[in-house]
């Protein structure tokens, strides 16, 4: 008895001691800020919301607001704004909870608050149309919003939107999270994030250290995981066909044929129900284009706002 009873101590303080190295705190917001905030003046606050916005180009120049995916930041339009920016003013925010952006202290994270936050930071900003972009979550997010909002909308540009079911969806439910993801509030090692993220491109070369540090250090920024965690929950997806008939803004598809996140061949289903949509298919591209091949995937963009697709 007395040598199982000294196992058993041995095995608690191995795992102890496991669980401690792995244990992953959030990072000081005040070092974040000084690495990834680009001025002071970018941190607005828009319906009790702190919200990370660049607002870059003429101001009189035809908006383009673009809106990141799940689990990224407005740093993933970089390569673009830098492009387009002379010709457009382009805006780019981090959805609440998300880069450094504060956690929304109403704790909602459904897509109705999103589209409640982007209308209001329009209004803040003067803007009362623009093309929106949007990219997996933010397509949807994008593409719900030119359906209920159509007056606000010029043109849509939707790059592998999310939308139609999947596997673990179903519509009108709450995705179920799994007990392992939930973990990631505590532990989150570094290789296993970049494991996770190599699958949105389809050439592996691109995921490099700095965009890994990036990607790693705004999920560990104050209340962020919890904020994943909580969008995850409150996602309810609903039959997509009947908002997205009702779109009619010219929307350009951009789809990476190698998308391995959400399938090129989602693209159909677009096609078939938006009234006003041209695809550009991207070969050999993965989830990220603007990432992966942002001079490539600018070309049937620029064509598309200059009205030529």
């Amino acid at each position: 008895m007395k040598t199982r009873r000294i196992a058993a101590i041995a095995f608690a303080i191995a795992l102890v001691a496991s669980v401690s190295a792995l244990w992953t705190p959030d990072a000081d917001q005040a070092t974040l800020r000084a690495h990834y905030l680009a001025t002071p003046r970018d941190l607005r606050m828009v319906e009790g919301v702190s919200l990370h916005v660049r607002d870059t180009g003429p101001r009189t120049a035809p908006a383009l607001i673009l809106l990141h995916g799940f689990g990224s930041s407005l740093h993933t339009w970089e390569p673009w704004a830098r492009s387009l920016d002379n010709t457009y003013r382009v805006i780019r925010f981090d959805l609440p909870g998300s880069g450094l952006s504060t956690p929304d202290p109403t704790g909602d994270y459904t897509d109705t608050r999103s589209m409640q936050l982007l209308a209001a930071l329009m209004d803040t900003l003067g803007i009362q149309r623009a093309t929106v972009i949007g990219n997996s979550m933010g397509g949807r997010i994008a593409w719900t919003f030119a359906a209920r909002n159509p007056e606000r909308v010029d043109k849509l540009v939707l790059i592998s939107p999310d939308g139609f079911a999947s596997a673990g969806f179903e519509y009108g439910k709450v995705a179920k999270v799994p007990a392992s993801l939930s973990l990631m509030r505590y532990v989150l090692p570094k290789a296993l994030l970049r494991m996770s993220l190599e699958p949105a491109y389809a050439d592996k070369r691109t995921m490099t250290d700095s965009l890994a540090d990036r990607y790693y250090d705004l999920m560990r920024a104050p209340g962020a995981r919890d904020a994943m965690l909580q969008r995850m929950r409150q996602t309810i997806l609903t039959d997509p066909v009947p908002l997205l008939r009702q779109i009619q803004a010219p929307t350009l598809l951009l789809w990476g044929e190698q998308d391995a996140m959400i399938p090129f061949s989602n693209a159909a289903d677009y096609l078939k129900a938006l009234p006003h949509a041209t695809l550009a298919p991207l070969p050999n591209v993965g989830h990220l284009p603007f990432e992966e091949t942002p001079a490539a995937a600018l070309v049937p963009l620029r064509r598309f706002l200059r009205g030529a697709l």
